[in-house]
């Protein structure tokens, strides 16, 4: 996609939002499909819209890093160099084959052919700046190993990629509230490791990200983490845990779909069992909160026949007060939709191209989102918790905000600069 072409579309302007005590953004693991994220979070800054609290797994905890590690106004672009330095450059074989035009009616199965043969690459080569193939994996049975020492993998070259694109000083010390999911390898218990109870450092995040057996567990003070994905992929309950009583806007983006089509052959098994694994959890925790306000209600009425005297001074009566006043939790979702293109291995097909596809999706999607500002409002707390999902909204008239272009292999120069 081309600046020029950008430039020409009919952008939202600054958005005001409702006066919310808390805006949170949480960012699902996945992968490459992680730069989804990063085109949301640019439709964010577009619009002057700033998360107090951001909440990461794995993908989403580098995302995270990049986000909290700058300043407003360079977090587009630093995003922008952290992908352009973790995506892949086509090589000539890849070149070759793009220039070759599909028989019509075949455009899918060539993009598919060309998008696998990305992730071949993938799993040979590694990804720069990112990981690297060990060269020892042969031997791993034979040898017993730390567990930061056994994977296929070696991620030992993101720390400095997220040292250069990230202000760790600026992660602890600004005014963003940080957390990032793992898994403690020994106990199996997920934690959050965040900047209001502790400094996070590049191991922390790599730690939400070290998903095995490709990767290694990273130790942090004589204990060893793995991906936060393999208990919690959505990290949307260490926000709700905490808005109690709080007006809450969360902007929830997730790279797999809860929903999708019957698998016909193994490899379609594959993607939607990844799907249906890593998907948010969405659901489950609305009704949790739907029976917390339930539970609100019936503590608002009992108070009801409390004297008024009684009521002021109790301290377990004013707790109850606190309890049934409840709060307020609007959650504007934003689900990454499977392309054509794709199979099992979209989560690690790290070309260029692709990664400018997912970007340009992501930054459709918040657009098309406030396009709509009534999602935005406040509920009330007789309510308590909404969600909004544009790909669940079925307009009878075109939206006013035109979708981002599309990008594909053949446009992969242009979308290199766009990244870079």
């Amino acid at each position: 996609m081309q600046p020029s072409q950008r430039n020409k579309l009919r952008r939202p302007h600054a958005v005001t939002l409702p006066a919310y005590d808390e805006i949170g953004l949480v960012l699902q693991g996945g992968g490459a499909l992680g730069s989804y994220q990063a085109g949301v979070y640019e439709g964010l800054a577009e619009v002057g819209v700033e998360p107090t609290r951001i909440s990461g797994v794995s993908i989403g905890a580098l995302n995270t890093a990049i986000i909290a590690g700058n300043a407003p106004s360079d977090r587009v672009e630093a995003l922008r160099g952290f992908w352009a330095t973790i995506s892949q450059k086509a090589d000539f074989f890849s070149q070759f084959s793009a220039r070759i035009p599909a028989w019509p009616g075949l455009e899918d199965a060539k993009l598919r052919w060309w998008s696998a043969w990305a992730a071949t690459r993938t799993l040979v080569e590694g990804q720069q700046g990112f990981f690297a193939p060990r060269v020892d994996v042969p031997f791993a049975g034979l040898v017993k190993k730390r567990p930061d020492q056994v994977s296929y993998y070696d991620t030992s070259a993101l720390r400095e990629t997220l040292l250069k694109y990230a202000n760790f000083d600026r992660i602890n010390n600004g005014n963003i509230r940080v957390s990032v999911g793992a898994v403690n390898v020994r106990t199996g218990n997920l934690v959050y490791f965040d900047n209001a109870t502790m400094r996070l450092a590049p191991a922390h995040f790599i730690a939400s990200g070290a998903l095995p057996p490709g990767f290694p567990a990273v130790e942090i003070d004589g204990e060893f983490y793995w991906d936060g994905g393999l208990v919690s992929n959505t990290p949307l309950t260490e926000i709700v845990r905490e808005s109690q009583h709080k007006d809450t806007l969360v902007f929830q983006v997730d790279l797999w779909s809860s929903r999708g089509k019957l698998p016909d052959n193994l490899l379609a098994v594959s993607e939607r069992t990844k799907d249906i694994q890593y998907s948010s959890r969405t659901r489950a925790i609305t009704a949790f909160m739907s029976q917390n306000q339930k539970h609100a209600q019936m503590i608002k009425a009992l108070l009801e026949h409390i004297p008024e005297n009684v009521r002021r001074t109790h301290p377990i009566v004013q707790e109850a007060q606190k309890t049934a006043d409840g709060s307020a939790v609007n959650v504007v979702h934003l689900i990454y939709k499977n392309k054509a293109f794709e199979g099992h291995y979209k989560d690690y097909e790290f070309s260029k191209s692709t990664m400018g596809e997912h970007w340009a999706s992501g930054l459709e999607d918040i657009r098309r989102s406030f396009g709509h500002p009534e999602w935005f409002d406040i509920p009330s707390r007789d309510v308590g918790f909404v969600t909004r999902d544009v790909h669940r909204y079925r307009p009878e008239v075109n939206e006013a905000i035109p979708p981002v272009k599309r990008v594909s292999p053949e446009s992969e120069s242009v979308t290199e600069k766009e990244l870079s």
